[in-house]
């Protein structure tokens, strides 16, 4: 069994995770697609107190990162698509085909399928009218008279419908507009090149426990399998097994974690040896890639998170909508930001160190560069500051900041 220290460990997870700046991808469009290539997915979500988290995690990854190169993957170059990767995620075009059996297994609770053998006509409708008409948007069906909305499972019929036949793969979000999906017939938005062939169980397994391993470095049987949701725990165990018995993966223990059944490839971990500590820092949103799984930055980072925007606010310990700050291989703060777009301000509603980190001077250079950064990716021309703790940062805080703006021009 291979051996890593902690410090190894973490090292190679922020490397792998495309986050120590070592990575020589294109500038411009070119290295985003190549960085969602190697992640595996990017997450989607709709909060948006500053630039939503799918831009925030590209842009932790890709300095010269712009939303028009998101939107160009998908909706023209085709290099993306959508879909319940994680969650619901942007995902690599060349992966499409170990969807496929997910898509034909959908739907997949009770609920919707008793919808579905409820309304098949309506879905039928749906779906040909996409097809004579052409890409549509929910907001393209009406709501038939009389009928109110509310929470999900009372959406408008024909915005199930819509989500029933994207589960299902007979839709494909052909591209956003303000946030919004517009659906058209896979069939017409798929390239030709696409690979159609639908993998056995054991291929789409052990095609997600190497799409794991590449994006986290080491991980646990667990882990791997919440990457990309799908898999039971036995087909897991299954294909790490067959995995190990062929060499391409290999058992790892790592110092302090001798209760962990931990797995990595050969070559991650001969990289994984006298890695240099990375520079810089970067603020990861609640749902980057890196930290998603909070068990993994437990013992991985020594790191209790919890995103609280679904905690009342008089319960909050951190914020509403908090990153965590890497600083090399440590998380070691907390950042509470949002975007007033009118007022073209960041405010920092909450900055917090850990109690441990005492580096502090040595971070706030790079930490004022991060915020100018975020600050301009939100159209905000100033950065403002609530609460840092502990205090007496403010201060230099405030003036690196300004001088950071300055530079971002």
């Amino acid at each position: 069994m291979r051996s890593l220290s902690l410090e190894e460990a973490r090292r190679l997870a922020v490397r792998c995770q495309l986050l120590d700046g070592v990575v020589d991808f294109p500038v411009g469009k070119e290295g985003v697609g190549r960085a969602i290539e190697h992640l595996g997915y990017v997450q989607i979500d709709t909060i948006s107190v500053v630039a939503r988290a799918h831009h925030q995690t590209l842009r932790a990854r890709r300095k010269d990162y712009d939303v028009q190169m998101l939107h160009e993957l998908l909706a023209e170059d085709r290099r993306i698509f959508e879909y319940w990767g994680h969650a619901a995620s942007y995902l690599p075009m060349t992966d499409y085909r170990f969807y496929l059996p997910k898509m034909h297994r959908a739907p997949w609770s009770k609920y919707e399928r008793e919808w579905l053998a409820a309304n098949t006509d309506l879905v039928r409708q749906v779906y040909e009218r996409i097809r004579k008409e052409g890409p549509l948007a929910s907001k393209d069906f009406k709501r038939p008279d009389g009928e109110k909305g509310g929470i999900w499972w009372n959406w408008k019929p024909a915005k199930m419908a819509l989500e029933i036949l994207f589960s299902q793969g007979e839709l494909t979000v052909t591209e956003r507009r303000s946030f919004q999906r517009v659906y058209d017939l896979t069939e017409r938005v798929l390239p030709a090149s696409v690979d159609l062939k639908e993998p056995s169980v054991a291929e789409v397994n052990r095609f997600l426990v190497l799409r794991a391993l590449g994006a986290h470095g080491v991980a646990t049987p667990s882990e791997i399998r919440w990457h990309i949701k799908g898999p039971s725990t036995a087909e897991i165990a299954i294909a790490i097994e067959a995995l190990v018995e062929e060499g391409t993966i290999v058992p790892v223990s790592i110092e302090g974690q001798n209760a962990q059944e931990l797995y990595a490839h050969p070559e991650a971990l001969e990289e994984a040896v006298g890695l240099p500590k990375p520079d810089g820092c970067s603020f990861l949103c609640p749902f980057d890639n890196l930290i998603i799984q909070r068990e993994r930055i437990e013992w991985l980072f020594d790191f209790d998170y919890t995103l609280e925007c679904y905690v009342p606010a008089q319960k909050r310990v951190h914020g509403y909508f908090v990153f965590p700050i890497l600083f090399g291989d440590r998380l070691v703060g907390r950042l509470d930001p949002k975007a007033d777009r009118r007022a073209k301000r960041l405010i920092v509603k909450r900055l917090t160190f850990e109690p441990w980190f005492g580096e502090i001077d040595d971070l706030l250079p790079s930490l004022a560069t991060e915020l100018a950064r975020m600050a301009r990716f939100d159209g905000c021309e100033s950065v403002e500051f609530e609460t840092i703790k502990p205090t007496g940062h403010k201060r230099a805080l405030k003036t690196l900041v300004r001088r950071a703006l300055a530079d971002e021009g």
